[in-house]
Formats: structure tokens, sequence, C-alpha cells
């Protein structure tokens, strides 16, 4: 008689496997308050929620947005009452040319994000002794300003995540404000060789 074992190999995931880090979550502020009516429309930066997700009026597909319920968005709320998920610090001190290079940096960065996800937004721009404190709506956000401000500057970041909430803390150092020397210099066409 042949007897059959059966083995059921239980996968180990690490604790942070059930997290994403995908982009098209919402923030975690998005869980403190409560779902609003399907379709609502934001009475202060009129993005629409329907489907279960804030959109933007021309990007929402929600029929009868005219009857839609009126609210305010999570990242309304979020930004009017001044909590915080992602923090942003730069320790270096800056000329006004090249403070205004950074938060024009910062700018862009944010409104890539707000362009498909409403809830990512800035809450605050703060100047401080040494530098700037950038707080954001998402810690999400607040990784994509201190990577592109790397990216675009140099220096050196530092991440911190809490335990508690999650939040980010990331801080910016030593990088050198200003336009590079090579973006300033005009790239060649290559022309196209015919045969």
């Amino acid at each position: 008689m042949k007897s059959t074992v059966r083995h059921q190999a239980r996968r180990v995931q690490p604790w942070h496997a059930a997290r994403t880090s995908a982009e098209n979550h919402p923030p975690a502020v998005a869980h403190e308050f409560p779902t609003p009516a399907d379709p609502t429309i934001c009475t202060n930066c009129h993005a629409v929620y329907s489907r279960k997700v804030w959109r933007w009026p021309e990007a929402s597909k929600a029929k009868r947005v005219d009857r839609a319920a009126r609210g305010l968005c999570p990242a309304c709320k979020q930004v009017k009452k001044g909590i915080f998920y992602g923090l942003v610090e730069t320790v270096d001190r800056f000329a006004p040319d090249e403070e205004a290079l950074v938060r024009a940096r910062v700018e862009n960065v944010t409104e890539r994000a707000r362009f498909t996800q409403p809830e990512r937004r800035i809450v605050s721009i703060r100047r401080r002794r040494p530098g700037l404190e950038i707080s954001t709506t998402s810690q999400k956000l607040a990784h994509r300003i201190a990577r592109e401000l790397h990216k675009a500057f140099g220096g050196e970041v530092r991440y911190s995540w809490s335990d508690n909430d999650g939040a980010l803390r990331a801080i910016w150092s030593g990088g050198k404000v200003g336009p590079r020397p090579e973006a300033l210099v005009p790239r060649k066409k290559k022309s196209a060789k015919r045969r």
C-alpha cells in the first residue's frame, strides 16, 4: 500500500511583505476619515471621489456628477488640520536664488504627483535656520521630493520611517544648488546618416 504524505509548505514572508510601495495606494491619512458617498466632489480642490478613488474631474468617469454629494477630500482635510506623513529637511543654507531653485524643483515634483493622484500634496514649506522644512500629505511624496533633490543637486539623503504611523523623515544635505555645468551646454543633435 502506497502512502502519500502531503507537506504543506508554509510561505513565511517578512512583516513588510504585506505592504506595497506602489504609488496608486492612498496615503495613510485617507484611512482616518470616513468613506464619502459615491460620487462626492471636494468643495475646496474639486477632486471627484468615484469608485473608491479620488480623481480630478477630467479624469473621473463618474456619471451624475451634477447630483454628487459635496465634502472635503482627505488631502484638503489633512492640509487644513496640518497633519503630515512625510517630512523633508534640507540642512544647508541657501542664497535667495538657490532657495528659489529648490522650491521650484519641489513644486514641479508635487505637480507631477498631483496630476494623477490628488491626495499627494504639500502641507507646508517653512524656512528654518539652516534650510527648508517641507511637510507632505504622504510619505511617498516626501520620498519623491528627497530623491529628486538628490538627483538634481547631488549631496546625501538619509531616510527614517516611524514605526508608529509609517511617517517618513528625509534629510537632504551637501548638495550644490544651481544649474549643473552639463545642463548649461546645449546638446548637439546627431545627424542621421543616409545610405
